[in-house]
């Protein structure tokens, strides 16, 4: 696992993307503190589905019928 700045993230964030993508994971740090870590996701542990609308009606819910049921 690396260690890199958040400047150095922002600066190179393609480059770090495509190490990620290969399995690297790092540390990110702000003024000597530890920020957030980066990780690969995981396939494996991938979102539990709560609902699938496309069950509910073909091709799926419209987003404002479902935001206006709130």
């Amino acid at each position: 696992m690396g260690i890199i700045g958040l400047k150095e993230l922002r600066q190179n964030m393609g480059s770090y993307i495509n190490r990620v993508k290969r399995g690297n994971s790092f540390v990110v740090m702000k003024k000597s503190q530890v920020i957030f870590k980066i990780v690969p996701f995981d396939q494996e542990e991938s979102w539990e589905t709560v609902i699938d609308f496309t069950k509910l009606k073909k091709g799926g819910v419209d987003i404002q019928d479902l935001l206006a049921r709130l």
